[in-house]
């Protein structure tokens, strides 16, 4: 049987386990190289999932196994579209499959949005997860009042992240930098905005929880925004606990919230309309909305929420590729359930947009690879002949690329336990200059 070359682009989630379905379907007859722009790999893991959910960040021992297979290799510090194009990958590899997720800001396009101190969630998640891109984002946490937009957990994530004490921060990985500023913030009020209502949230009952156990932080829910308990009847369980869950908050005492330096509000039926300030963001200003079948509908009420910094959490896109089909409207690639183009394929939020959870990788990372299985045996797929990883390592020699491999990026995780600080399990390099001199 001839041997399979894959080429995954992308060494997050859905990548790993797009490999990891390659190398059982076809074990030693498969080749597969993992891409990555960084040098180093697990992409969400690393640098999405929030710092202080370190049980989450587990999943990667699972993709080291998969990178200890020697038909699966990392090739890390390799940009597609600057160091390489689709192109050549399609001449070089029998599938292509782009596992790049969604790592731009879905834009809240309103008037001030270019006022300082607004951020994207993937700015601000990336700023404290140390992503090299947005190390040096001008992030400002003196001024007294925060403001979140969004319903789901990533807003969550930063409003939690927000109220933290430096003690609570043992055993995470936040980046010195984060962590340096949090320490010195003046923030006292965090305020979470969304358009609609208790019963459309898309916060799940753990994270929400974990709000009710911060050491200077109570969350805030006006029990008017509340609709009758019975309501919750008709709701799915999870979305149920997570409304129960809103309900304590709003039995808290105000006592409580007299006795802790932070307060986490949720502001529901707010729409935001426009930011305000003099120079830096000040103001949120915001249209009262009621829902109907489900949308938020303004009301032409509006109100100020005061903002001394913003961070907008309503959504990722995923980066196009010259010369592969794009959806501009869903900010993914156009893709018929996972085809794009004759030998190019898309895995995870590449391929469906920005939802479901880790785990919702794994099966479309192994549907992914039947169909590109079933291609083959059809013959809408035509391979073998292609050089795959010999080829692109001769084009890599040619273009002078510095390739990262899965032995380098150890080196560079050692070299990251190695400088923590006490009580974190690694400080990352922030930048990929650092990252590349690690490995030594």
């Amino acid at each position: 049987m001839p041997v399979r070359h894959i080429a995954v682009v992308g060494s997050g989630p859905a990548g790993y386990y797009t490999a990891e379905a390659a190398q059982k379907h076809w074990g030693e007859d498969a080749r597969i190289d993992i891409f990555d722009m960084l040098p180093v790999p697990y992409g969400l893991i690393r640098t999405g999932v929030a710092p202080d959910h370190q049980s989450i960040k587990g999943v990667s021992r699972r993709f080291e196994k998969t990178n200890l297979n020697e038909n699966v290799r990392f090739v890390g510090n390799v940009s597609l579209g600057k160091d390489v194009s689709i192109q050549e990958l399609s001449g070089l590899y029998d599938a292509v499959v782009l596992a790049t997720g969604a790592p731009r800001d879905r834009e809240l396009d309103l008037p001030g949005k270019e006022l300082g101190n607004i951020h994207g969630s993937a700015a601000f998640v990336g700023w404290y997860n140390g992503h090299p891109e947005f190390t040096n984002i001008d992030v400002d946490l003196s001024g007294k009042h925060a403001v979140v937009i969004g319903m789901g957990n990533v807003a969550l994530d930063v409003a939690r992240v927000l109220a933290k004490t430096p003690q609570e921060f043992d055993g995470a990985d936040i980046v010195q930098h984060a962590y340096d500023a949090l320490e010195a913030s003046t923030i006292e009020t965090i305020t979470i905005v969304g358009r609609r209502g208790p019963h459309q949230i898309m916060m799940t009952p753990k994270e929400l929880g974990e709000l009710m156990h911060l050491e200077r932080a109570s969350p805030y829910v006006d029990a008017g925004d509340l609709p009758p308990e019975e309501d919750d009847m008709i709701l799915e369980p999870g979305l149920r606990k997570s409304v129960r869950l809103l309900r304590d908050f709003a039995a808290i005492p105000a006592s409580i919230h007299g006795e802790t330096p932070v307060t986490i509000e949720f502001d529901m039926f707010a729409s935001p309309i426009a930011f305000h300030g003099d120079g830096r963001v000040r103001e949120v200003e915001v249209e009262e909305t009621r829902v109907e079948a489900g949308r938020a509908i303004g009301t032409g009420n509006t109100y100020r929420i005061r903002a001394d910094l913003v961070v907008t959490c309503i959504g990722y896109r995923t980066s196009p590729i010259p010369d592969v089909p794009f959806d501009e409207r869903a900010g993914r690639f156009a893709n018929d359930e996972g085809r794009i183009l004759p030998g190019i394929y898309c895995v995870g939020w590449a391929r469906r947009g920005p939802s479901g959870t880790i785990g919702t990788n794994r099966p479309d990372g192994y549907a992914v690879v039947e169909k590109i299985a079933e291609d083959m045996e059809t013959g809408a797929l035509r391979h073998g002949g292609k050089k795959g990883r010999e080829g692109f390592d001769a084009l890599a020699a040619e273009k002078g690329l510095d390739i990262v491999t899965f032995r380098d990026w150890k080196k560079i995780e050692e070299a990251e336990e190695a400088a923590a600080r006490e009580g974190a399990p690694r400080e990352k390099f922030v930048e990929i200059a650092a990252m590349i001199a690690a490995r030594g």
